[in-house]
């Protein structure tokens, strides 16, 4: 059986022609694929007829006449829209009709859709975003990245359980190291929230090393690092504009003489290789955990590359449980969550 997954088709800066174009190089790609494009029914179709799609009937589109445009407030405009793109994407997957979804456009509202139309896990208090960062040794994961910008020490230490089960499942992480980003190693380090956050990692029986700075985010001695999502989407952003900072000052530096030209000549493969590993295209992008389902939101930049590996990683999620894997992390620390949810309570 194929994996059915929705891609709201007309989200994002770039335009249905460039997600639709995703959608059909991974259909194209692998053949245990279906997908539904969601939006305007004869933009969606014009698009399509542009691009070379070999299993066109693992394509299909279902139309949805309004969109959540980036800048709208995600509750207004899921209360008036309800027939946006990305609200019916969501809606056919709590129909069944998909087992998951993508989105490129309005995070936030993309968020809301899915805790409206799917709910959370069990046990998960806020679902949240989980961003990938390549380092020196591998891809490291990062939770909060944007969803929850106040948290409390249990949301935090639900991200670390979550996140480590993505590493499991993506990245064949056995034990997942789990770091607290913090402002130093030690553990009376932070401010109240990761100091508490800390003494809940500590009495769980994850794999957690203790603080990390936020030097150590690219050295790959981590695989997961919790965060809120305040500090989490501040080190999205930073780490982004310094990729393409770097990138647009190696340039420069080549072009200003002639050795440094020949040089790149002589190393073009390795610029090649180095600009691939830090574009965010190459993760596709981040999934929503703690939903009762799955969805992947995406950089509102996304480019067709982009696009069709978020929806080759909609997949593998599905394919692997992601939620099977979460729920029994949660279960094997249950007196932890639930001494620290009754602390809360008290």
């Amino acid at each position: 059986m194929p994996v059915r997954i929705a891609l709201d088709a007309m989200g994002g800066d770039q335009g249905p022609d460039v997600l639709v174009a995703g959608a059909v190089q991974a259909v194209n790609a692998r053949n245990d694929l279906e997908v539904t494009l969601i939006g305007d029914e004869e933009r969606l179709r014009t698009a399509l007829r542009a691009h070379s799609a070999a299993n066109q009937d693992r394509l299909r589109i279902v139309h949805a006449s309004q969109v959540v445009d980036m800048d709208e407030s995600p509750f207004e405009a899921l209360r008036r829209k309800k027939d946006s793109s990305v609200a019916v994407a969501f809606r056919l997957q709590k129909q069944g009709e998909v087992e998951a979804s993508v989105s490129a456009g309005n995070s936030g509202a993309t968020m809301a859709a899915a805790i409206g139309a799917l709910g959370r896990l069990k046990k998960i208090s806020r679902p949240g975003i989980a961003g990938i960062f390549p380092t020196l040794k591998g891809p490291v994961v990062m939770m909060d990245v944007g969803a929850n910008v106040d948290c409390r020490p249990l949301h935090l230490f639900q991200f670390g359980i979550m996140a480590a089960a993505f590493s499991q499942v993506i990245f064949a992480s056995q034990r997942p190291r789990i770091g607290l980003l913090s402002i130093g190693e030690e553990g009376g380090k932070g401010n109240v929230l990761v100091k508490k956050s800390h003494e809940l990692f500590s009495k769980s029986n994850l794999n957690y090393i203790g603080n990390v700075e936020g030097r150590d985010t690219f050295q790959g001695d981590v695989d997961v690092i919790v965060c809120d999502g305040f500090v989490g989407n501040v080190c999205l952003k930073l780490s982004e504009g310094l990729a393409e900072a770097v990138l647009s000052m190696l340039r420069e530096e080549i072009l200003k003489d002639f050795k440094a030209k020949l040089g790149y000549v002589l190393a073009k493969d390795a610029f090649g290789r180095f600009r691939k590993r830090v574009d965010y295209a190459e993760y596709g992008g981040a999934p929503l955990l703690g939903l009762n389902g799955t969805g992947i939101v995406c950089h509102g930049r996304s480019n067709a590359t982009a696009i069709k590996n978020a929806i080759n990683v909609a997949a593998e999620l599905v394919s692997a449980n992601i939620n099977e894997h979460i729920q029994r992390l949660l279960d094997d620390v249950d007196s932890v969550l639930a001494a620290a949810a009754s602390g809360e309570d008290a």
